[in-house]
């Protein structure tokens, strides 16, 4: 299981410690990644997900899994999400008709 956010597809980042005499080693800023659980109002229906600490405040501020989704453009998405994303609006365009 990769260390990435299963939305957004956030992963590590890389970088340097830097010791006291200014010599630099390699270090990875890891992803702050938390197990929960979303529900899509739309489709009735829970989703298990890996995702950042960052994108859980992003899904809140939206109003919840399918006002996040829905705002988000579908290049920014992974594969999981967009998945997710087709069935919310497949799902909207039919109660609408």
């Amino acid at each position: 299981m990769s260390r990435s956010c299963d939305l957004t597809g956030k992963i590590h980042q890389t970088g340097h410690n830097v010791s006291h005499s200014n010599i630099k080693s390699k270090r990875r800023f890891m992803v702050n990644l938390n197990k929960v659980t979303l529900r899509s109002d739309v489709l009735n229906k829970n989703f298990r997900l890996r995702i950042a600490a960052s994108t859980l405040r992003t899904v809140d501020k939206y109003g919840g899994l399918d006002g996040f989704l829905s705002k988000m453009n579908s290049r920014k998405l992974t594969d999981k999400a967009t998945k997710i994303k087709k069935l919310i609006e497949k799902n909207v365009s039919s109660l609408a008709n």
